[in-house]
């Protein structure tokens, strides 16, 4: 049967992907701690973690291609927390995406406001440009996209239509943890919060002084869905 063009855009361009678990009681108090508090050592346990849950969709794939911070994000932070987490995945890991544009914090955005929010605000590297690199890590191959939290799925979503335009022939996605939508997630945690504040206060700053600051460029889940 035929579908109109407004189904044909709402399709999911992620074909196939997997949670590891539910983000909710210790898992999420070991993510925050990770996430929040610059816990690197935590990124190879969670990923063996990952490893052993989303077999389904690491089985086949070329290549993991972490999901890019913007560089005022990744400074603050200290680390790309996806990028930590697919160096221990056992797949080559390709900085296949960059995100030039700052998004605002997603906490207590509707699935929509999320959609909006992350929409056109991912793009290939640079180097991935070229069309050997493309050739070689893209094209015609079965990529996998590697997430900390997937929520509403909308940032694993805006990324995969990046790689599925740049001719990749199926893309899948592994996170750590599958959250509640935004009407049933729990109240923030103390050092979220904080981390959520110094967070929406960087992207304030960095819109007032973007036209001033040098740019900036930094390369470097079990639940089913469709």
């Amino acid at each position: 049967m035929a579908q109109c063009p407004a189904c044909v855009r709402a399709r999911p361009a992620v074909d196939r992907a997997r949670a590891a678990s539910h983000y909710d009681g210790r898992l999420r108090t070991i993510i925050h701690a990770y996430k929040y508090e610059g816990r690197t050592s935590l990124a190879r346990p969670l990923a063996a973690f990952m490893r052993n849950e989303g077999t389904a969709v690491l089985d086949g794939a070329s290549c993991t291609v972490p999901v890019p911070l913007h560089p005022w994000r990744r400074v603050i932070r200290g680390f790309n927390q996806s990028t930590s987490l697919a160096r221990h995945l056992g797949l080559p890991v390709v900085h296949a995406l960059w995100r030039p544009r700052l998004t605002a914090p997603q906490t207590g955005m509707t699935a929509a406001g999320r959609h909006a929010n992350v929409r056109d605000c991912f793009g290939l590297s640079p180097w991935m440009r070229r069309e050997r690199a493309r050739s070689r890590w893209i094209e015609d191959r079965v990529v996998l996209l590697v997430d900390d939290v997937r929520t509403t799925g909308a940032t694993l979503d805006a990324c995969a239509q990046v790689l599925k335009a740049a001719g990749a022939r199926e893309v899948r996605a592994l996170t750590l943890a599958r959250a509640p939508t935004p009407t049933q997630a729990p109240p923030l945690s103390a050092r979220e919060a904080t981390s959520r504040s110094s967070t929406a206060a960087a992207t304030s700053s960095a819109t007032a002084s973007r036209d001033r600051a040098p740019s900036m460029t930094v390369h470097p889940g079990p639940l089913c869905f469709r």
